[in-house]
C-alpha cells in the first residue's frame, strides 16, 4: 500500500490531485461516487458526520489513497456535497435534474457521467458506494487487479452470509418453503460455507459495457470482503451501528507519521464564549471532558500546546492544571507555529491542529490532522477533516483527542505489519 498522502493543503488547491498510479496498462481508471442531495431516509446523508468525518469522506479517502485511479469523481446535484467532495480531493460532475430523482437508477447516472465526460477517455469505472465507510485501499487495489491483470470485464463486492432464507407468505393458508436449506438436515454454521451476497460497496466495469447497459457482464468476478468491513447505511437506526464499526474497522488515512503534538486554540475551542462577571473580576469556564482529553493525549505521549490571541490569567490557570505549555498574545498563528515547529524539530505532518476561526485556517490546512468544534466559523468547518459533535467548550476537544489517539493506534499497527 502506498504511504504517500494527499494533504489537505493540496486538496484545497486543486480538485485534480489524485496520486499518480503505478500503471500496469494505459487505460484510464476512474472512481465515481454517486451522491445526490435528495436522500429521504437521512437528509443529506452523504455528508452527515460519521465519527467526525463526512460520510462520503471515508470512501473518498480510501479511493484516493489506493493509488489505483487516474481520477476520482463525485456525481452530485448539491452545492454542499460538491464542497465536501473537493475538500477531500475529488473532482465533481454536476449531474442533470433527470438523473437526480428518486426513480433514476445508478446505471443511468453513471451512463450520463460517461457521456458528459467523453473527452476524459475513461475506460473503466469503479462505482463506489458513499454509504460503505469501512472500505479500505487494499479492497480497491485487490479488486481492480482482477480488471487490470485478471482480464475481467466487471467486478463487484460481496460478503459471505450464513442466513437461512424462507419464502414469504402472501396469501392465507399458504405454507412457507425454505430457499436454501433442508429443515430435516439443518447444517451447523461451521459445516456450511454460507452464501455470497452483494454488499454494494463497489461495482467496477468497463465503460463500453456500462454504456450498453451492464454493470455486471462479460467476464464477471466477485471480490469477497470480510463481514467486519461490510457496513451499509440506509436509515437512522443504521447510523450508531456504523459509527461504532467505522471506529474499529474504518480506514483513517495513510499517515506515515504519528501525531506528536496537538496545538489547540483556546479561544472558541476550549471556551464556549460565556464570560461570568463579578464585581471586580471576570471568569471563564472550562469543560471537564476537555481536561480529560488533554490528559489522555499526554498520557499517550502526545505533547500539547495551548495558544490564545488574548492574555488572560484564566488561560494560565487552565494550562497549569492541564500541565500544558501555553503561549498567549499570539496574533499571527501561522508564523508562530512554524517558528515553534522549527525549534521543536517537528514537521507539520506530525501536528494536529484544533481551531475554529478564520485566522486558524492556514494552520488547519498545513497540519497532518485538523479539527474544529461543531460551532466553528463556516470556513473553518469547510477546511478541516474532523468536526466534533459538541460545540466549543463543551467537550469538543475531547472528541478530537480521541480521534488523534485512534489515528496514532492505526498508524502504529500499520508500521508493525
Amino acid at each position: 500500500m502506498s504511504t504517500e498522502k494527499c494533504t489537505k493543503r493540496e486538496c484545497n488547491e486543486s480538485t485534480e490531485n489524485v496520486k499518480k498510479r503505478q500503471r500496469t496498462d494505459q487505460r484510464h481508471l476512474a472512481a465515481l461516487v454517486l451522491a445526490r442531495g435528495g436522500s429521504k431516509g437521512i437528509p443529506l446523508k452523504n455528508i452527515k458526520s460519521l465519527a467526525g468525518i463526512p460520510l462520503i469522506g471515508w470512501v473518498l479517502r480510501a479511493a484516493i489513497d489506493s493509488g489505483t485511479f487516474d481520477s476520482v469523481w463525485v456525481s452530485t446535484d448539491h452545492d454542499e456535497i460538491e464542497k465536501v467532495a473537493k475538500r477531500f480531493g475529488a473532482r465533481v460532475h454536476r449531474r442533470s435534474a433527470e438523473v437526480s430523482v428518486d426513480t433514476c437508477s445508478s446505471l443511468a447516472t453513471i451512463q450520463e457521467f460517461l457521456r458528459r465526460n467523453e473527452d476524459q477517455g475513461i475506460d473503466v469505472v469503479a462505482n463506489i458506494q458513499a454509504t460503505s465507510p469501512c472500505l479500505h485501499p487494499f479492497h480497491i487495489q485487490e479488486a481492480m487487479r482482477k480488471i487490470t491483470e485478471g482480464g475481467c470485464d466487471s467486478v463487484f463486492a460481496v460478503v459471505r452470509r450464513h442466513q437461512f432464507r424462507w419464502k414469504e407468505v402472501k396469501n392465507e393458508g399458504e405454507i412457507t418453503e425454505p430457499f436454501n436449506l433442508d429443515p430435516l438436515n439443518r447444517p451447523r454454521r461451521q459445516d456450511w460455507d454460507g452464501e455470497l451476497i452483494e454488499n454494494g460497496s463497489f461495482y467496477i466495469a468497463k465503460s463500453d459495457m456500462i454504456l450498453k447497459g451492464y454493470l455486471q457482464g462479460g467476464k464477471r468476478a466477485y471480490y469477497e470482503m470480510g463481514p467486519e468491513y461490510s457496513v451499509d447505511i440506509d436509515v437512522d437506526i443504521d447510523w450508531p451501528v456504523a459509527e461504532q464499526r467505522v471506529l474499529r474497522y474504518g480506514y483513517f488515512g495513510s499517515n506515515s507519521e504519528k501525531v506528536k503534538l496537538l496545538i489547540c486554540n483556546i479561544d472558541g475551542c476550549l471556551t464556549n464564549g460565556q464570560v461570568f462577571l463579578q464585581e471586580k473580576n471576570e471568569s471563564h469556564s472550562f469543560n471537564a471532558r476537555d481536561m480529560i482529553g488533554l490528559a489522555n493525549l499526554k498520557k499517550n505521549g502526545v505533547e500539547v500546546l495551548l495558544i490564545s490571541a488574548l492574555d488572560l490569567h484564566n488561560n494560565q490557570l487552565l494550562a497549569n492544571k492541564a500541565v500544558c505549555e501555553l503561549k498567549q498574545n499570539v496574533s499571527n498563528k501561522l508564523d508562530f507555529v512554524e517558528t515553534w515547529l522549527k525549534e521543536k524539530q517537528l514537521s507539520w505532518q506530525e501536528v494536529a491542529y484544533f481551531g475554529c476561526y478564520e485566522y486558524d485556517i492556514q494552520c488547519l490546512r498545513n497540519a497532518g490532522l485538523s479539527g474544529a468544534p461543531k460551532d466553528a466559523a463556516a470556513l473553518s468547518c469547510e477546511t478541516v477533516t474532523f468536526t466534533s459533535k459538541s460545540p466549543g467548550g463543551c467537550g469538543a476537544l475531547q472528541e478530537f483527542a480521541d480521534y488523534i489517539l485512534l489515528v496514532n493506534e492505526k498508524c502504529a499497527s500499520s508500521h508493525d505489519k
